[in-house]
């Protein structure tokens, strides 16, 4: 497919490729009637004006680079709609990557999105990213940079998290209240500040009321039902089977919920389990899930203002924390039948 340009249309006219500019930019040293005769050939020859050559004048891409760990489950896609509202609003566009939870990968992302003029970059990073030299560079040479949920506390940008802290506990609080005392966390790549964050929350409800936690109740796994499965299935096979399981998220649980029923564990009855992230697979899986719902649409809006903020400031800013809270959503697979009863 040939594009019409305007040389196209100021040879058709025999008219000047200036003429023709001025034409289009409504400029005023220009005739009412030869701005209407170009304004008639381009619309008759298809004429489309080059965005990206408007860009580069205008010294702006009006581009946005989001980079997320995965797609696969409903978080990201969530947090992103809440992003593309705020910039659709004003104008921009953004320009969504995901990292499938590789480092390398992650940081071709980024490199591309920087070679291809995006003004700012929102990104949580995968479970495998542990230099950030790169970042670091960019963040030093003023690149509008903010992250969002999975974060290295070591980086210098805003950052928009969900209180992981305060929810773990509440979430543990929760089992030990409806009667449960031998309860195991099972819990993702521990460098993450999400995944310390629950582990200590965890700890401090354990704590909080004398029920035992040893090293060996906090187990990590993968983000996924596959990962949850693996867990439960070797503590059954070590006969150390708990009575019942925090999970850093639903997938774990899900996962961890399966292995139970297949080894012929009631849920609540003999074990109970609370996840992480309200997924919409928690609401569906049987017994229903009690979860930790994350404001996930208010992440994405929050880091699009934040990153916002520094794209039209004409000053420093001082970088911010921005803490999301949320709330425990208590379904079946918690609820201990035989201590309520």
């Amino acid at each position: 497919m040939r594009y019409i340009t305007i040389k196209d249309i100021a040879h058709s006219l025999n008219v000047s490729v200036a003429t023709v500019s001025k034409a289009f930019n409504d400029r005023y040293d220009i005739r009412k009637e030869t701005k209407e005769m170009i304004l008639q050939k381009a619309k008759e020859l298809g004429y489309k004006p080059n965005p990206i050559a408007k860009k580069l004048l205008q010294k702006h891409s009006f581009n946005i680079g989001v980079i997320v760990p995965e797609f696969i489950h409903s978080f990201f896609p969530e947090v992103i709609i809440g992003v593309q509202e705020v910039f659709y609003e004003k104008g921009y566009q953004v320009i969504i990557m995901q990292s499938n939870e590789n480092a390398e990968l992650e940081l071709a992302n980024i490199i591309s999105l920087e070679n291809n003029m995006v003004e700012g970059l929102l990104i949580s990073l995968s479970k495998e990213t542990m230099n950030i030299d790169y970042l670091e560079h960019l963040i030093k040479d003023k690149f509008p940079v903010v992250l969002f949920n999975r974060v290295n506390s070591g980086l210098s940008s805003p950052k928009v998290l969900f209180n992981d802290y305060k929810w773990s506990l509440f979430a543990t609080e929760h089992l030990i209240e409806q009667g449960y005392q031998k309860i195991v966390h099972l819990t993702g790549h521990t460098h993450l500040t999400l995944v310390k964050e629950r582990i200590r929350g965890f700890k401090r409800a354990m704590e909080k009321y004398r029920c035992p936690c040893e090293d060996r109740q906090i187990i990590e796994t993968s983000f996924s039902i596959e990962g949850g499965e693996r867990a439960m299935e070797a503590l059954i096979q070590q006969d150390n089977i708990p009575d019942a399981v925090f999970a850093t998220n639903d997938l774990i649980a899900i996962g961890a919920m399966r292995v139970s029923k297949k080894h012929g564990l009631k849920i609540p009855k003999d074990i109970g389990f609370v996840g992480f992230s309200n997924s919409k697979m928690a609401e569906v899986v049987e017994p229903s899930l009690t979860s930790v719902d994350q404001p996930t649409y208010e992440m994405g809006r929050t880091a699009a203002m934040l990153l916002l903020e520094e794209l039209t400031s004409t000053g420093n800013i001082n970088p911010k924390t921005i803490i999301l809270d949320g709330k425990l959503v208590v379904r079946e697979s918690s609820l201990n039948k035989k201590k309520n009863s």
